[in-house]
């Protein structure tokens, strides 16, 4: 499974750089300000046409992150309606650049409401969006009202959206320190979500500073977090999928980590 792409979670400026810098085949990155809402931008010198051809002359894969703020999940006119919109730009853009993939959180509904309708406004949002992209839904590490932590909300979130026009450009990222942390075994994790899902587009391979099940999504760096090393690298293995790793370090740390995973994948 040498043949697998690595890659990591960079600065948006050039990604393309960023990937090289770090022997690496996949950048993944942000459109913008994660923690805002402004419309997305593409820094690169020359916009959206210049970082597509340079990303295809270098043969990197680019994935975008969608903001962090975004929830399609809410019951709060005031957070999903622009959550939609601008996951909707994000798609768009991301499109223009040619990127193989949006990944965005599941997002989560108010305390004390039902799950139930939040797994229905990801229908709707699913119904109502032009995914021009595939969209991956990330699997988070906390919250009791989390549409994405727990295996059992991900198979009705699935439930909810599986037949809505769209569907079929839904995937799934599966985040390894957000498994940990949020209390699933990484033993069977990808079987178990495969049987939900039928497919995992992207791990994020994350070790975990946190304890199984502590519901803190706190990454570490590959092989020094609580993590087995032998079930991080089993879960990348078994899914089969692109891997991003996002840890800390720079192009350092993540240059470490991508060779971490390569030398126990071959």
């Amino acid at each position: 499974m040498s043949s697998l792409t690595i890659g990591a979670h960079v600065d948006q400026t050039d990604p393309v750089t960023e990937a090289r810098a770090r022997g690496a085949a996949l950048s993944q990155f942000f459109l913008g300000d994660p923690q805002g809402w402004k419309r997305p931008v593409v820094g690169y010198d020359g916009g959206p046409a210049a970082l597509r051809q340079a990303a295809e002359a270098a043969a990197i894969d680019l994935y975008v992150h969608s903001p962090y703020v975004l929830n399609v999940a809410t019951s709060n006119n005031r957070i999903r309606i622009p959550s939609r919109k601008l996951l909707q730009q994000t798609i768009w853009l991301a499109g223009e650049i040619g990127a193989r993939g949006v990944i965005v959180h599941g997002g989560h509904v108010l305390k004390g409401g039902d799950p139930v309708a939040g797994f229905d406004n990801w229908r709707k949002c699913v119904e109502r969006t032009e995914i021009s992209v595939p969209l991956l839904i990330e699997n988070t590490a906390g919250g009791d009202q989390a549409m994405a932590r727990r295996l059992e909300r991900i198979a009705q979130l699935w439930d909810a959206i599986e037949g809505t026009e769209g569907a079929d450009q839904v995937g799934f990222c599966l985040d390894t320190c957000h498994a940990h942390a949020g209390g699933e075994e990484l033993n069977s994790v990808v079987e178990r979500v495969l049987a939900i899902t039928g497919r995992i587009d992207l791990v994020h391979a994350n070790d975990s500073r946190d304890a199984f099940d502590s519901g803190a999504d706190r990454h570490a760096n590959l092989g020094t977090g609580t993590i087995a090393p032998d079930d991080l690298a089993a879960v990348v293995l078994a899914a089969g999928a692109p891997v991003v790793c996002e840890t800390p370090g720079g192009v350092a740390g993540q240059t470490a980590d991508i060779e971490w995973l390569r030398r126990r994948l071959t």
